[in-house]
């Protein structure tokens, strides 16, 4: 962990691989996770922890299915949600944006469940920024 102040628009402006998200310091035993997205990402869920989204830029839709029942949400800039466990979720954004994530450290982001993870997905429980 850093001992100084950590600038997300610096940390983001490093890295430009999508869905692919950096552990920008710790919480606990929480990861703080920053991430560019665009397009889709899988559909998946996490059976054990919630996880939060903050939308940092951009706008960001999370559609959620719950047996038959789908909904979708949509973050704009500033907004945050979070996916209650279980709940199966995949985050999707058309024109991209950047995200914040609050997850368990070790948390796959692809959750323990999930479809099959297509190339432009980086499954990992996050990288070293």
């Amino acid at each position: 962990m850093r001992d100084e102040p950590i600038d997300l628009a610096a940390a983001l402006a490093g890295f430009d691989q999508l869905w692919s998200p950096r552990i920008v310091t710790r919480v606990n035993d929480y990861d703080v996770r920053i991430a560019k997205v665009a397009g889709e990402h899988v559909w998946h869920t996490h059976d054990h922890t919630d996880e939060f989204f903050l939308v940092l830029d951009g706008e960001l839709r999370i559609a959620l299915r719950d047996g038959a029942d789908e909904r979708e949400v949509v973050l704009p800039r500033g907004a945050v949600f979070v996916v209650p466990r279980g709940v199966e979720h995949r985050p999707s954004s058309a024109r991209g944006a950047s995200i914040l994530m609050f997850e368990p450290t070790g948390t796959s982001s692809v959750g323990d469940r999930h479809e099959t993870v297509p190339d432009h997905v980086d499954a990992t429980p996050g990288h070293a920024l």
